[in-house]
């Protein structure tokens, strides 16, 4: 790829510094995106500029004017501190007439309301973990068709805020309580779904029109909460490193699966990649039933694409060594603005 002028947005708390010397494993944590993704494109010779964008328009507005970025490659995940916003971005950019990296304005309004994602994704004959919606400020009241033990999340939020063991419930009196915990923390409504008890299994999808499919990559919890933890990706185990290394969380390929498992799971990634208007680069989460049976349980456009993080390393063991990959999401979005196409 030729020498770029390259716009990074990202959250003014996680610009990163220069050098990730001197810092612990936890600091790094924080901005280890954001600084794998910037030294990478200055190391590839490109010109980039950094840009902390999260309560005004404006400097957005003023950078692209002034700096005139050949590109976008926008890290952020939320606006106005509401993750629900990200895709406004993306809609500004188009507004802008300005590529940018990831998915576009339609995609992530449908990947993020997990019921309407899981509703198009069944539509399409893949199997979901059956759900209910329990709005703000209702009565709680589980639907007879939905069998106890369910996992109770944030229905718009990603990234597993507000996940612990406690979201798993297996009385009526749990799910009401663990109901009011997500109104009260997340000021959205929850989502109750069958609870599959199987393996953790992430796939990679990246493109436009022709797509990508990455090897199966699987979290393995080590010896997370003992026995009688449930083996669920909690706020605690995606991202606190101190526990990660103490019990032993490692994510990699997925091993032991019969290869038309494996077929299987990574045909429905394509075809939820599809289905739900993604393009650019994204990550689709299943759980594998104890029968063979993989449950999309969601889906994450633009997800974490630091050096260390699952996306990258299903590349990295596919082939596609940490700049090229940037440099293909670069060009996968410069390639949808010169098509002049737009799913906003």
């Amino acid at each position: 790829m030729r020498r770029q002028r390259i716009l990074v947005l990202m959250h003014p708390d996680f610009l990163p510094p220069d050098s990730s010397d001197g810092y612990t494993p936890q600091e790094i944590n924080n901005w280890k995106t954001e600084y794998d993704v910037v030294s990478t494109l200055r190391a590839g010779k490109h010109e980039v500029r950094v840009l902390g964008a999260q309560e005004e328009i404006r400097p957005v507005r003023e950078a692209i004017e002034q700096f005139k970025p050949h590109v976008v490659f926008t890290l952020l995940e939320e606006f106005h501190n509401n993750v629900a916003y990200d895709q406004h971005i993306a809609s500004y950019l188009e507004l802008m007439k300005v590529p940018y990296t990831g998915c576009n304005p339609r995609g992530l309004i449908l990947a993020r309301g997990k019921d309407l994602s899981k509703t198009l994704v069944h539509h399409r004959r893949i199997a979901v973990p059956a759900f209910a919606v329990f709005p703000m400020r209702r009565k709680v009241k589980r639907p007879k068709h939905l069998a106890l033990p369910l996992i109770v999340k944030a229905l718009n939020m990603d990234g597993s805020a507000g996940i612990s063991q406690a979201s798993i419930v297996d009385t009526d009196e749990k799910l009401a309580e663990r109901v009011a915990f997500i109104h009260d923390r997340s000021e959205t409504a929850a989502i109750a779904e069958q609870f599959i008890e199987g393996r953790e299994l992430y796939v990679g999808v990246l493109g436009n029109n022709r797509l990508r499919v990455l090897p199966v990559w699987e979290l393995k919890f080590g010896s997370m909460g003992g026995r009688r933890s449930r083996h669920i990706a909690t706020e605690k185990a995606k991202h606190d490193t101190d526990y990660q290394e103490k019990v032993g969380i490692v994510d990699g390929p997925a091993k032991d699966l019969a290869p038309e498992v494996t077929a299987r799971i990574q045909r429905a990634a394509k075809r939820i990649y599809r289905a739900l208007g993604l393009d650019g680069y994204a990550r689709i989460d299943f759980r594998l039933a104890a029968d063979g049976t993989p449950y999309f349980i969601e889906a994450n456009p633009n997800p974490e694409i630091a050096k260390s993080q699952e996306f990258a390393t299903a590349a990295l063991h596919d082939g596609l060594k940490y700049g090229d990959l940037l440099h293909r999401i670069l060009t996968l979005g410069i390639s949808r603005a010169k098509a002049g196409v737009s799913l906003g």
